[in-house]
């Protein structure tokens, strides 16, 4: 209704203000560009989680470093990303994203070249870890761009993309690991990142624009809670990385974490639920969305990287394939993402989100469940399905759980949130890897003892097996008896792998099974108003 006002001659229409333009669902060239310079920094952090982890031989015999020393090259890497991942949101309110991600991929690039000019192990897992410190502030920038800069609508494009580069980053960097180390040299794992280094971190410094600096909140930054912080993740993730390893509780160090880990834990929650700026912003999980959203992406996590530890693992371990074999068998997955992501970004916008996911995780099951009836002699055929399995199902379930978990929170949390949103992703990582490795560890034991039992002189078979290899290596005239009693026990301890295997299998089958029916206790999620979709 009009307004009016008095006049000496009555009451006349005041004049109408010109309406507010309605929001539109473009985006400019410009932060298009933008967008995309950061999707591949972010490509480039991810991917080098994993791109040594098929080359570790190759760096150990480069800087003649132990078994134990040659693991840090990847372990430090984590630990100091997942300390970065939910400060990257806070950091970014202070010093504006721009500023953030373009000195965040000058520092990675620079970090890069330092690494591949290492020439002992100490630089080596110095490097790694400033690498991995300032990478991860580039991963949760891009998904609050994704979802701050981007109207509504366009979400079945962007979300599609940055679930495909969290998702294939990870699967195929054994892959390019192996190329790499194989055609050139190891020092190529990390050389590799220069070039695209400069580029994005000059395209986002100059094209980035998304928001402003707060750098009043400087004055609020809370120096014991970000101590507290880097403590508490970083002795957790050194604590799951290692405690297998180490014989958990038995080891002093690791007992020595645990604890570490619990005290700065009480103390960053007491901090971030207590003062008025804390380092980690935790109100977005009072969203039931975003809540759900973050246990389901802490479980895809476990998945995505526990999947990536397991095929290499047998294929290296049963098989006998090299970093090279294992890439190339791997890259499957990755073509199975790559070709169901559009797909992906279609049903988006035409299924409720929560059928996706069940999808999703449906074929996740369905793959792992093909897996516990594995043998020794299953190879790159066997493994086609499963793999397939995997890839698209992790595109079909990591898409709708970023739309419910970021889509739906208030443009001013999102930054913070995607922090969070990704940790829970690395963690679930780190969770699913020791886990998998105490059952393996244990399994693979009890496996073997049961076997054990029943190679005896009371089991025809087994003796009338150890008959024929000693003979056989009696021709040869070697020691038959002693060779053989090694070939029954190499193949007693292939087997109880195998079984070991199988029960991790299964395991996850489970797991992914449960998510099924948790995905129909989600609400389906409203969509954002159009006038907080973001900066248009």
């Amino acid at each position: 209704m009009a307004a009016t006002t008095a006049t000496m001659d009555g009451v006349k229409p005041a004049p109408v203000p010109a309406a507010a333009p309605a929001p539109v669902d473009t985006i400019s060239t410009r932060r298009v560009i933008a967008f995309f310079a950061m999707v591949f920094g972010m490509f480039m952090s991810i991917l080098d989680i994993q791109i040594v982890s098929a080359s570790l031989s190759e760096i150990q015999a480069g800087l003649s470093a132990s078994n134990d020393e040659v693991a840090w090259v990847q372990t430090s890497y984590l630990i100091a990303e997942v300390i970065m991942i939910p400060l990257s949101g806070t950091l970014a309110r202070i010093v504006s994203t721009r500023v953030l991600f373009s000195v965040s991929a000058a520092g990675f690039t620079l970090a890069s070249i330092l690494a591949a000019t290492a020439t002992n192990i100490d630089q080596m897992i110095v490097y790694r870890a400033i690498q991995g410190f300032i990478g991860g502030g580039m991963i949760p920038s891009v998904f609050a761009a994704a979802f701050t800069i981007f109207p509504p609508s366009k979400r079945s494009i962007v979300s599609p993309i940055i679930g495909l580069v969290a998702t294939l980053a990870p699967t195929i960097g054994p892959t390019i690991g192996g190329y790499l180390s194989h055609a050139f040299s190891w020092h190529w794992l990390f050389l590799i990142n220069v070039v695209p280094g400069i580029i994005v971190a000059t395209a986002t410094w100059f094209l980035i624009d998304f928001d402003k600096p707060e750098y009043s909140l400087m004055k609020k930054f809370d120096w014991t809670g970000l101590g507290a912080m880097a403590v508490f993740l970083g002795s957790l993730e050194y604590f799951l990385e290692e405690g297998n390893a180490k014989g958990w509780f038995d080891d002093q160090t690791i007992m020595l974490c645990a604890v570490s880990a619990t005290l700065s834990g009480i103390v960053f929650f007491y901090r971030v639920f207590t003062i008025d700026f804390p380092i980690v912003d935790m109100r977005s999980f009072a969203n039931r969305n975003f809540a759900f959203g973050s246990l389901f992406s802490f479980v895809m996590g476990i998945g995505l990287y526990g999947l990536t530890y397991l095929y290499p693992l047998y294929l290296g371990r049963i098989r006998g394939y090299d970093s090279l074999m294992i890439g190339e068998t791997m890259f499957v997955s990755g073509l199975a993402m790559f070709f169901t992501a559009p797909v992906a970004g279609f049903l988006s916008s035409k299924l409720d989100p929560r059928v996706m996911m069940m999808i999703g995780f449906t074929g996740f099951a369905a793959g792992t469940w093909t897996m516990s009836h594995m043998t020794a002699d299953w190879d790159f055929w066997e493994l086609l399905v499963p793999q397939i399995l995997r890839g698209c199902s992790l595109m079909l379930a990591m898409v709708p759980i970023n739309n419910v978990a970021l889509g739906t929170l208030p443009v001013d949390r999102i930054r913070s949130a995607s922090g969070l949103f990704n940790l829970t992703r690395n963690l679930g990582g780190a969770v699913g890897l020791a886990l998998i490795n105490t059952v393996l560890t244990h399994q693979t034991s009890v496996h073997f003892s049961q076997l054990a039992e029943h190679v005896n002189a009371a089991n025809p078979a087994a003796t009338e097996m150890l008959s024929n290899l000693t003979a056989q290596y009696n021709n040869s005239g070697m020691d038959g008896s002693q060779i053989a009693v090694k070939k029954m026990v190499g193949m007693v301890t292939q087997q109880a792998y195998i079984l070991s295997f199988i029960d991790v299998f299964i395991l996850l089958t489970t797991l992914f099974s449960t998510l099924v029916l948790m995905a129909m206790l989600l609400k389906k999620p409203q969509p954002v108003p159009k006038s907080t979709a973001g900066g248009h």
